[in-house]
């Protein structure tokens, strides 16, 4: 699409209708930016209004759609909303972000979604094609939008680029060389409305490939192995709980890549930077991109012993008079916190709770019967989690007003050896703008603690 003069509607102004706004500016598109919410409540308008571009806030009048050649969504914007449901009567394309940066890259991408640990398999995978040599630019659900680093992209570049369903669900010809689908587990179903539409979104991850083009899936994971069936690319599998005679997998406790008949040794899983099972997984699958890009398997090996991990993802923040605190407010569903409760092996006093979002923690109410001391619970999804709890017979719960007051209270209950675990299970959009805010105030109630000496004799 030539945008030279084109009236482009962008909705919803968080980090990437900001930056989708400000690109189609630059490319010389009318833009009229909106948001449901009011000024208070949104950031980083300044330099939009600088650069000329009309914003309208707290409604999305249907009069802007008139002469509108294209929509272009954020992700947090339902696609249900009467205003994009009028917009696509009308004949007016709708377009994810990301949609829009892909028809810009001249880069070939490598995009990675699932339910869980994308964030990590994403950036391990930058820092082995960065060892490797490789020009790379890391982008999209990550935290930096696609629309934000587009125009510094070169043909000579690998775009890797973490993807959520959110912004899956309004592609169209959105075509990664390379997709990887991590694990398929119940998420943001008060979004997607069933599991069935969310699987679906991520399955679109795939739908304009072909031969050409690489599949990588998680062999271990039931529900993705349903896509893999219906695949035009090349798949290549990974699993850590199986030989394969094609991918990554474990083999006799290390790490190991099977391809063109070689057998590649990687590293022992003890050797792993990340701890837990679920990062054994999230390096099978980013080791395995990395080979089929052309990084050489001593690269990879290396970076797989030496990654420092990503923030607010099983992030060991302090130790504080033999008390471990962690970091893990990416834990937004059940099935990551339970994740994250088995990569440690010390006594937890769990953080939990936010908001909800349609999931079900009846599993996770199991595991933290298992695993976990304490329970301290806070948000909109409290009386949902101690609910869950109670009816597995689990009452070490302890509900607070505030993530500030949940840190005083495990700090002030915990023992040298145990492990303070920020891991919500929730949304944090309740209390807080984003995770990473969540994770931050987190840290910052860490900090306050200081030595810790006097705040436990209180």
């Amino acid at each position: 699409m030539d945008f030279s003069a084109a009236k482009v509607v962008v909705v919803g102004l968080g980090k990437s209708g900001v930056a989708a706004a400000g690109l189609l500016n630059r490319l010389g598109a009318r833009v009229v930016a909106t948001d449901a919410r009011d000024k208070e409540e949104i950031v980083a308008l300044a330099p939009l209004r600088a650069e000329g571009i009309r914003i309208i806030l707290g409604e999305h009048p249907l009069e802007i759609l008139t002469h509108a050649a294209l929509v272009v969504v954020s992700p947090g914007v339902p696609r249900t909303i009467p205003f994009l449901q009028e917009a696509r009567r009308r004949g007016i394309e709708v377009w994810s972000e990301v949609e829009l940066a892909y028809r810009l890259s001249p880069a070939p991408i490598i995009a990675i979604t699932g339910a869980n640990g994308k964030t990590t398999t994403t950036a391990w995978l930058g820092e082995m094609l960065k060892a490797g040599g490789k020009r790379v630019m890391v982008a999209g659900n990550i935290g930096t939008p696609l629309t934000a680093v587009i125009e510094k992209v070169t043909a000579a570049h690998l775009l890797v680029v973490e993807v959520s369903s959110f912004q899956l669900e309004s592609t169209r010809e959105f075509r990664p060389h390379m997709a990887a689908l991590l694990n398929l587990t119940p998420d943001h179903l008060d979004r997607h409305g069933s599991f069935a539409a969310y699987a679906a979104a991520k399955g679109r991850i795939f739908a304009n490939q072909d031969s050409t083009d690489y599949c990588i899936l998680n062999a271990d994971d039931e529900e993705v192995g349903k896509l893999g069936e219906r695949l035009q690319g090349q798949v290549y599998p990974f699993s850590s709980r199986r030989e394969l005679t094609q991918g990554a997998f474990i083999k006799d406790g290390s790490l190991v890549i099977r391809a063109g008949g070689k057998l590649h040794r990687l590293c022992s899983a003890g050797e792993l930077a990340l701890p837990g099972g679920h990062n054994r997984e999230n390096a099978l699958a980013a080791a395995l991109m990395a080979y089929l890009s052309g990084v050489d398997p001593q690269v990879i090996a290396a970076v797989l012993k030496n990654f420092a991990g990503v923030a607010h993802r099983c992030e060991t923040v302090a130790e504080i008079d033999g008390v471990r605190f962690v970091n893990d407010s990416k834990g937004t569903n059940p099935e990551s916190t339970m994740r994250a409760l088995e990569a440690f092996g010390q006594p937890i006093i769990l953080i939990a709770g936010g908001r909800a979002k349609g999931s079900d923690f009846g599993q996770l109410a199991k595991a933290v019967k298992e695993r976990v001391k304490r329970v301290i619970l806070l948000g909109e999804a409290a009386p949902l989690l101690q609910r869950a709890l109670s009816a597995v017979g689990y009452r070490s719960v302890l509900p607070v007003a505030s993530l500030k007051d949940a840190v005083r209270e495990a700090f002030s209950e915990a023992v040298p050896g145990d492990c303070i675990l920020l891991s919500p299970a929730c949304a944090s959009w309740d209390m807080f703008t984003s995770f990473e805010e969540r994770g931050e105030v987190f840290k910052e109630a860490v900090a306050q603690l200081g030595g810790g000496t006097d705040e436990k004799k209180v």
